[in-house]
């Protein structure tokens, strides 16, 4: 089997210049999405018998949906995190917001048929930020990631409406097995719901119900009803040193 490796790079500069390019002004964008056409055709030709015309197509018309999606998780970056000075350092500065905003695009690539290019554009943005966001998952309106490192979303994880996580979250499933390759392997997080650091959620039947509060460091493999708070007790214990004399 031939593969031709050198489209990676093609995809890393294909991911860049459109992230750019959505937010362009109009006759500069329209532009690059024109020289954008071309490598897409030329990696859609390279790794599948689809038809690039259809598929760019399909995309493009897709391209104001996916701005508008972005714009919600920046503004919800910016409300949602008490250090943030503004619009400008959200786009400009934020690990978070770059690997949502990708997602947005790679995810619309995954939904046309295309889940290798897609799989492709999510591991540039993932080398990048330490966000690893499989471009399967499914991410509702206004999400916010603080920090990010070492988050972990796995293909069929739901995330619904104004759901706030922080870094080392891993929403992943239980079983490797390849035979459940087509089942939902991962969780389903509900409306409101702020998962915080370094906690996991792991099963394809598990749902963190509305308006839920999953602490740092939890391990859960069971449901969680709406309104909840789950934490994680441990106990410390401090004392002061006795000094020799």
């Amino acid at each position: 089997m031939r593969i031709n490796l050198r489209i990676k790079e093609d995809v890393a500069n294909f991911t860049k210049r459109l992230f750019y390019a959505l937010f362009d002004e109009e006759k500069h964008q329209q532009q690059e999405l024109d020289a954008l056409e071309h490598i897409f055709k030329n990696v859609v030709s390279e790794i599948t018998t689809n038809k690039p015309d259809d598929l760019w197509q399909a995309f493009r018309e897709k391209l104001p949906e996916i701005k508008r999606s972005i714009e919600l998780d920046a503004l919800a970056t910016e409300k949602n995190d008490p250090a943030c000075k503004g619009l400008h350092e959200v786009y400009l500065a934020y690990p978070g917001f770059h690997a949502i905003a990708i997602h947005r695009m790679s995810h619309e690539l995954f939904r046309l048929g295309l889940p290798i290019v897609a799989r492709m554009m999510s591991e540039c943005i993932h080398g990048k930020t330490g966000i690893d966001i499989h471009p399967g998952a499914t991410i509702g309106t206004s999400f916010f990631i603080d920090h990010g490192t070492g988050i972990v979303i796995g293909e069929t994880t739901i995330i619904k409406n104004n759901v706030k996580i922080y870094q080392g979250v891993t929403l992943g499933g239980l079983s490797v097995k390849k035979s459940l390759s087509q089942t939902k392997r991962h969780p389903t997080i509900e409306d409101n719901v702020t998962i915080y650091a370094n906690a996991t959620i792991l099963g394809g039947d598990i749902v963190i119900g509305a308006n839920s509060i999953i602490g740092a460091n939890v391990w859960i493999t069971k449901s969680v009803p709406p309104n909840a708070l789950v934490t994680y007790q441990s106990e410390i214990k401090i004392s002061t040193r006795k000094h020799d004399k």
